[in-house]
């Protein structure tokens, strides 16, 4: 199979496995999932089938690693946060004069975010690994402190339902 099919086969196993977490979150807080939209999910990572970020993704996780292909690796994933309000990346202003400031993430992309993020754990049947991850990895985010509430209350929520089932 070829580095593009492979990434494809991937792309379309992760956006279903986005669903699946939209979905159970729709199961157990409706009152999140009410927040996104069906159109948002069938978009979700639509930009990573772009010509900036498609062979840059498909070479980088299934081709052979050279600094070419990590360095266009690099501007697609900017591509990629750049264009996707889900990712945190997306809502850190770089000001000229005063460094960042971290704004909220809106209600209906925090759920998105999760959902990406939780899409790892479906796809590796342990539906507890995004809180190891997250844990490992919150201290990298620039959060607001609002969308940290947030995110940090809807994980406790879910791992909550998890060890109830």
């Amino acid at each position: 199979m070829s580095i593009e099919n492979k990434y494809k086969k991937y792309l379309f196993d992760h956006i279903n496995n986005v669903t699946k977490g939209f979905s159970w979150i729709m199961q157990h807080f409706p009152e999140l999932g009410m927040q996104v939209d069906i159109e948002q999910l069938q978009n979700h990572d639509n930009s990573k089938f772009d010509d900036e970020e498609f062979i840059p993704y498909a070479e980088y996780f299934y081709g052979e690693k050279t600094d070419e292909v990590e360095e266009d690796f690099n501007y697609a994933w900017n591509h990629h946060q750049k264009n996707n309000p889900h990712h945190w990346q997306y809502w850190v202003l770089i000001n000229d004069e005063d460094g960042t400031k971290c704004l909220d993430m809106p209600l209906n992309y925090m759920v998105e975010m999760i959902c990406d993020w939780w899409a790892f754990s479906w796809n590796k049947g342990n539906l507890y690994e995004i809180f190891d991850w997250y844990k490992k990895n919150k201290k990298k985010m620039m959060l607001s402190d609002t969308t940290r509430v947030f995110v940090e209350d809807t994980l406790y929520r879910i791992k909550e339902v998890l060890d109830n089932e």
